[in-house]
């Protein structure tokens, strides 16, 4: 019997969900993370920032904030990936994504969040959502416009960020409806039923009700806000599957979505666009942005 749809054994799912065992390079993964290190290096270097605002009770609950130069300016709030694990991903890790959009007026809030198995799924969800309320919030404070809230995210950030999607906020919350005018997911997994039968097993240590709650494509509301769903050209045939079928799905509830494969971009790239202020991807984010004002 297939473990997952045709898949009938751990190393085949591994292969669609493993994105760095895709390149030849076995040190390529490790070479990612550095040369994100130097690039957040050199864009905080131009970049004023406020560090370590806790948005939460526990120690891993905290954001930068990165201010555009106008007050009142638009907000975006990014969360990195990791896949719910890897503690070696931080926000510090991520200012560069803050350098294209502050240079486009756009105020950039990069969160962290706890990992597994330290913490489950249900509870890196609840953090994230935490920390928009707080954005939402405390607006005023670094000189943001809280009706103009969009949020993006990478891999498991892509994940999270389309559970922010669809976080229920006038009933858990009390906050308008709208808190969050569209979303951008990159290369984010949205059905988290193959994920007991791979490598991460171990790690993220998945339930059956952990699945049915977290996975965005089985919890799609009506009314739901744009999403502008993205990932790379060269990613694995299930991570272009996973955004096409869960764009498939957001639009069956007669919600909006914009499908956009980067072409020449793989799982680790999908996002560099957002270093440039000229880049087209960005250009694209932006637009995006715009239309859901």
């Amino acid at each position: 019997m297939p473990l997952y749809r045709a898949f009938e054994t751990q190393e085949e799912l591994d292969w669609e969900y493993k994105p760095e065992i895709r390149i030849e390079d076995p040190k390529a993964f490790e070479k990612i993370i550095a040369g994100r290190i130097a690039t957040a290096k050199a864009a905080l270097a131009v970049l004023e920032r406020t560090a370590d605002v806790y948005y939460g009770p526990t120690r891993m609950e905290k954001l930068d904030i990165y201010p555009a130069a106008e007050p009142n300016a638009p907000i975006v709030v990014f969360i990195h990936g990791g896949y719910w694990f890897d503690g070696r991903l931080k926000k510090e890790n991520y200012v560069w994504v803050a350098k294209g959009f502050v240079a486009r007026g756009v105020t950039t809030v990069v969160i962290d969040y706890d990992v597994c198995p330290k913490v489950t799924i249900d509870e890196i969800v609840r953090q994230c959502r935490a920390a928009v309320a707080w954005v939402y919030k405390n607006a005023e404070t670094f000189g943001g416009d809280r009706e103009r809230l969009y949020v993006t995210g990478n891999s498991a950030g892509g994940h999270l960020t389309a559970m922010m999607a669809i976080t229920d906020w006038v009933g858990d919350y009390m906050l308008p409806a709208d808190v969050i005018k569209g979303c951008c997911p990159i290369s984010g997994l949205y059905d988290l039923e193959p994920f007991p039968y791979t490598w991460l097993q171990p790690k993220i240590q998945l339930t059956g009700q952990q699945i049915r709650r977290n996975s965005p494509i089985l919890n799609v509301p009506e009314g739901g806000i744009p999403l502008l769903i993205s990932w790379g050209g060269n990613e694995s045939a299930e991570f272009h599957r996973q955004s096409e079928d869960f764009g498939a799905a957001w639009r069956s509830r007669g919600n909006s979505a914009i499908l956009h494969a980067q072409s020449g971009c793989d799982h680790f790239t999908a996002i560099e666009g957002f270093v440039d202020p000229d880049s087209a991807f960005l250009g694209m984010v932006m637009d995006h942005m715009r239309a859901c004002w």
